[in-house]
């Protein structure tokens, strides 16, 4: 019995510390910051705010990218359809 208790009591502190040892998990990627001027990534869709976007052009009109690699995909896109 005794140990059965002892067993008990050391799965709640177990159980405690594993709870308290969570981390937050902030916002996904893919949903808007608040607060920020963001946009859409055309090829991934992830919301990138305007400070850390990667800007690429086409037919005058600025397009935001989250990497250099999405903005290179977008080219290569682009040759593609022409």
């Amino acid at each position: 019995m005794k140990l059965l208790f002892m067993f008990l009591v050391g799965y709640c502190i177990y159980l405690m510390f594993k709870g308290s040892a969570k981390k937050e998990v902030g916002p996904r990627p893919t949903e808007k910051p608040a607060g920020e001027i963001t946009h859409k990534d055309p090829v991934c869709g992830v919301y990138v705010s305007e400070d850390d976007a990667v800007v690429g052009r086409h037919e005058g009109e600025r397009i935001y990218f989250c990497s250099m690699e999405c903005l290179e995909k977008y080219r290569e896109s682009l040759e593609k359809k022409t």
